[in-house]
């Protein structure tokens, strides 16, 4: 009996606190909708000068600010920690808004990322601090613009505009924070990986529906 037991803490333990830690500590199969309909962007221009939409897209929104070099570390952990994982995934886009005024400072920090990624996803887009607090505002949410119009907050934003995030008795979460790297590892991508199930799951569902017509 004693040899059992010590067998099942050296062996089974370990393999069972893997599994729990591997799949994440988010229980969801569908991540929960915070706001059922954001408002679209208004028809900014981005580094390029292109219009850029989130109906459509799956999305991680942020907001630059006018300080966006001294908060330049946020993109940098977004980017390795997330946006290096998953850019190849179809329909999906890394946009941040930020202040009319700041395309210098954010062209030298889109050009030092591109060093290292494919930036192909990441969309920078730029309109007035009045503009940018009237579209944050209507996110309905907990997190606010600091003095700069910037956070170090992101979003997630589905296909459908709907701002998706935590709404359980145990914890709520309408932004995923990305100063700490530890954040983004145990929150933003633990949610973003579900999101992106719950597409890659309706996209099988769709498909097998089309054989089965056929």
């Amino acid at each position: 009996m004693k040899k059992t037991i010590v067998l099942f803490i050296l062996f089974v333990l370990p393999i069972v606190a893997y599994l729990f830690f591997a799949s994440g500590v988010n229980s969801f199969t569908s991540l929960p909708v915070i706001n059922p309909k954001i408002d679209e962007m208004g028809d900014w221009k981005s580094l390029d000068g292109s219009s850029v939409k989130l109906n459509g897209k799956i999305t991680v929104l942020g907001f630059g600010g006018f300080d966006i070099v001294k908060n330049r570390g946020n993109i940098f952990n977004l980017n390795q920690k997330v946006y290096e994982r998953y850019h190849a995934f179809k329909d999906l886009q890394f946009v941040y808004v930020c202040p009319i005024g700041t395309e210098k400072e954010v062209q030298a920090i889109y050009d030092k990322c591109a060093e290292i990624s494919d930036m192909k996803e990441w969309k920078f887009v730029f309109a007035s601090p009045e503009d940018i607090m009237k579209f944050h505002t209507a996110l309905k949410v907990k997190t606010e613009l600091n003095k700069d119009f910037g956070t170090s907050n992101v979003f997630l934003v589905d296909k459908k505009l709907k701002l998706r995030g935590r709404n359980d008795k145990e914890e709520f979460i309408d932004s995923y924070d990305t100063f700490h790297p530890s954040a983004i590892s145990n929150k933003l991508l633990d949610d973003f990986k579900v999101l992106l199930y719950e597409y890659k799951s309706a996209f099988k569902r769709n498909n097998n529906a089309t054989k089965r017509e056929i």
